[in-house]
């Protein structure tokens, strides 16, 4: 391989970037798979996540407009309902977390947790150990609920508690239960 003079390395390092530069773009280049005619602008759907300065508005048709208006924001109607299959509201009887489990939790769940519902059995659950879960520091998910109003009531019983909504599936699986209102702590399970 030649090596270019110092006369020529400027240039020569401007074919390589330049070179260098097109395959990339090449490459970055966007490839259509299927299209069915209704091709609308990503740009409403990303107004809930991104201001105003930074996504330009994009001029569209009236069906445009009508989505832009029902995405102007993420409310509570478009979480509901949550479910979470495989978790019944219940008592657990006694049951214990396996050590497996047990010892996972000790080592790595720093802040108790809880799980429950909307139902009536839950929200009693929670009205009784609210105090205790503040106390705690415990966080809570509302793993099953159907309604605005159903999370309005979880929502007044828990004052002074963080509770996110959200399907337990995956938890509940992972922890070996299928029941709630429960409270997972480094000591196990607890109803």
């Amino acid at each position: 391989m030649n090596i270019p003079s110092r006369h020529c390395l400027p240039k020569f390092l401007l074919v390589v970037f330049v070179g260098a530069f097109a395959s990339v773009s090449a490459i970055a280049e966007l490839t259509i798979i299927y299209d069915t005619g209704h091709t609308k602008p990503i740009a409403p759907l990303l107004k809930p996540f991104v201001s105003d300065q930074v996504l330009p508005d994009h001029p569209g048709t009236a069906a445009d407009s009508a989505d832009q208006n029902v995405l102007t924001g993420a409310t509570l109607g478009n979480l509901l309902p949550v479910r979470s299959p495989g978790l019944l509201v219940g008592d657990l009887a006694g049951r214990q977390l396996e050590p497996g489990v047990q010892e996972r939790l000790a080592q790595g769940n720093p802040r108790p947790f809880f799980l429950i519902g909307s139902d009536r059995v839950s929200l009693e659950w929670l009205a009784t150990h609210r105090d205790t879960l503040i106390s705690l520091g415990a966080v809570g998910m509302l793993v099953q609920a159907d309604t605005e109003q159903d999370v309005r009531h979880v929502a007044e019983i828990s004052q002074g508690l963080s509770i996110t909504l959200g399907s337990g599936s995956d938890l509940a699986s992972a922890l070996g239960i299928d029941r709630y209102p429960v409270l997972i702590t480094r000591d196990g399970i607890t109803q």
